[in-house]
């Protein structure tokens, strides 16, 4: 699943129950001051799940860092392992792994898993400009591997408001 064409990890994301305490620690004890955050209601957001997001993200070291928030319970799959009691947590969730290219690379790269192995939990996009694919990897890996692709120009554009760090 690893070593294909256009694939390169990209991605370490954490969820959390609290996005303002969760950036406070990445600030205070990581020395990251500053993520592009954001919520996912822009419209034509399609999914198999509907869900609504908080997102920090941050480019160090050149890995992205995305902090995930749920918000109103619309989103399992980044819930789940968060505790119920409400207590703060941040837990690591997936690693991406950013397909470039053409939108057909991205579509030759989801035909190329074996969807036994690899199993699909959760897919979406944003019209031509961004497609996305988890696939449960718990029992092999421990969390999830998010498969993402977006048109150069879009990621251009989001690349642009995220945070470098050390800055260039």
């Amino acid at each position: 699943m690893f070593p294909r064409p256009n694939a390169r990890h990209s991605q370490i994301a954490y969820v959390t129950n609290d996005l303002d305490r969760a950036l406070a620690v990445w600030r205070d004890t990581f020395d990251v001051p500053a993520f592009h955050v954001f919520t996912n209601d822009m419209p034509g957001l399609e999914s198999s799940h509907p869900f609504q997001l908080k997102i920090a993200l941050a480019n160090v070291g050149g890995t992205e860092i995305e902090l995930i928030e749920p918000l109103h319970g619309s989103a399992p799959l980044h819930s789940e392992p968060l505790p119920a009691d409400g207590r703060f947590a941040m837990c690591f969730h997936h690693v991406a792994m950013r397909i470039t290219g053409k939108l057909t690379d991205y579509e030759a790269h989801m035909a190329s898993l074996d969807a036994q192995a690899h199993p699909v939990a959760w897919t979406g996009g944003f019209a031509d400009l961004m497609r996305y694919a988890y696939t449960d990897e718990r029992g092999t890996l421990g969390h999830y591997v998010e498969h993402v692709w977006f048109d150069d120009d879009f990621y251009a554009q989001l690349a642009s408001a995220i945070p470098v760090y050390p800055a260039r």
